[in-house]
């Protein structure tokens, strides 16, 4: 791999779509988590 040769990196909007998709997921988990905990509060 030369100095010259260009970086391997997606274009912009395709790293914010997946900086968004990882956010989803990570609120989406949470959302879990506080669902199990308020239907084993009942």
């Amino acid at each position: 791999m030369l100095w010259s040769d260009p970086k391997n990196q997606p274009p912009k909007f395709l790293r914010d779509m997946q900086a968004m998709l990882r956010r989803t997921g990570v609120l989406l988990a949470l959302a879990m988590v506080v669902a199990m905990f308020v239907v084993n509060a009942r």
